[in-house]
């Protein structure tokens, strides 16, 4: 006998918390891997790991290699490696400190102290570190040589440039306006960080409201109302919790002395200043926020991933694979400029051993942060994260007293077994 055809639709599968809460747990698990890491060291280091003058040198220290490694995204994702960056930084470094010191001085009789040296220095040094990508992008794309070819001889050749430019001395002091981008002597104080902060915690409940409307209005499935509120509040937990402990470092009393007395001032009794959030970090913000947009919303940032996933396809649908190279190897010469100012006026001179081994560090923050190289895959806000995973990591080895030979040992498994995972979730995933 034939049983007759039920109208019972199948009961779809209970999701758990975090599948209703719908976050990625790639970044789930890296964001639990850091903080693992964190309270670790801080245990291991009798609670000075996470104090806030650490976790101040900790940002500002990240940064500069946490802006290339968002370019590094790109790079990777459309099947490419830039081995240079670090010796590009170098060169930038070099070109903006001669710029400052000599040859505006010469050339215009500009001098430290004028409000135009930092801004021209700057400018400059994008121009420089962009046309160097191009170029570079331009023998990978056009001439068809591997990129890792090109940026292995650029890693030798422009580190070497560097060094030439400037004899092999230590450049500086460097303009008092420049080097406010390198992070202690460039900060917002505690007015201006709570207004950044309050500014930053708005956009991001803004953000998830609009992803909400957006899903809602195409008739996609939307998550409850509580977990909403839950990614609310961890995101107003994060962003408060950061700006108050940056609030919490305060200019030490001889420093603020020194600065009244420069003025011909006496420091009032009790006085106290926080530092805030450093003028590098909130570079670092824009750029992330720029380059996620970039690549979420603008066809450059389309068009990479499509070449990454499959290039012959993306060439075929219409896609200049070849001019597309050359743009993102500009941009990466562009960050590897804008990285070059952080760390330089970070330093408050430029050392020719600036951007050492750099190139390593970009590479494995991207890989740590999920970027497939394979191509097709990455996220920008993955890459800063494996920065700060991989800064935290030598910062707390040094802390501990770990022998630098040591702590390179331990980075390079870390990256090895970084992949290794990548690989495992990749396969259990489907490649997603």
């Amino acid at each position: 006998m034939v049983q007759p055809e039920t109208d019972t639709a199948p009961v779809p599968p209970r999701k758990n918390f975090i599948q209703l809460l719908d976050i990625d747990l790639r970044l789930l698990g890296m964001v639990g891997a850091f903080v693992v890491l964190c309270i670790a060291f801080d245990l291991m280091t009798g609670g000075r790991f996470l104090t806030p003058r650490n976790i101040f040198n900790l940002t500002i220290q990240t940064v500069s290699v946490a802006i290339m490694a968002t370019g590094m995204v790109f790079v990777i994702v459309t099947r490419h490696i830039d081995l240079s960056v670090g010796a590009l930084l170098a060169t930038c470094s070099a070109v903006m400190a001669m710029t400052q010191t000599d040859w505006l001085p010469n050339a215009l009789g500009l001098g430290l102290g004028n409000p135009l040296i930092p801004w021209l220095t700057i400018l400059f040094g994008l121009l420089v570190g962009t046309l160097i990508g191009a170029f570079q992008g331009w023998l990978v794309g056009y001439l068809t040589i591997p990129a890792f070819i090109v940026t292995l001889g650029g890693l030798l050749i422009w580190r070497n440039v560097g060094w030439y430019m400037t004899s092999g001395r230590t450049i500086g002091p460097l303009d008092s306006t420049f080097e406010k981008f390198g992070g202690i002597n460039g900060t917002l104080g505690a007015t201006g960080s709570w207004i950044v902060g309050g500014l930053a915690l708005a956009g991001a409940l803004y953000g998830l409201y609009a992803a909400r409307r957006n899903k809602m209005r195409h008739g996609f499935a939307v998550k409850p109302l509580w977990a909403e509120g839950v990614l609310a509040s961890l995101c107003s937990v994060a962003i408060l919790g950061f700006v108050a402990v940056l609030n919490a470092y305060k200019v030490p009393t001889r420093r603020l002395e020194r600065m009244f007395e420069e003025q011909g001032l006496v420091m009032p009794e009790g006085f106290t200043q926080s530092y805030g959030i450093p003028i590098s970090v909130l570079l670092l913000i824009f750029i992330a926020i720029g380059m996620t947009i970039m690549a979420r919303r603008t066809r450059f940032g389309r068009y990479i991933f499509a070449t990454g996933g499959n290039p012959d396809a993306a060439e075929l649908s219409g896609i200049n694979t070849r001019w597309l190279t050359v743009k993102v190897f500009a941009l990466m010469g562009a960050l590897c400029a804008i990285s070059a100012v952080v760390a330089s006026a970070r330093l408050t001179n430029h050392s020719n051993d600036i951007g050492t081994l750099d190139e390593l560090r970009v590479i494995a923050a991207a890989v740590i942060g999920g970027t497939a190289l394979a191509g097709g895959m990455g996220t920008i806000h993955g890459a800063i994260l494996g920065a700060l995973i991989m800064q935290s990591l030598q910062s707390g080895m040094a802390m501990v007293g770990v022998d630098a030979p040591l702590q390179n040992i331990v980075v390079g498994a870390v990256l090895v077994l970084a992949v290794l995972i990548d690989i495992i979730y990749r396969k259990r995933t489907g490649g997603a």
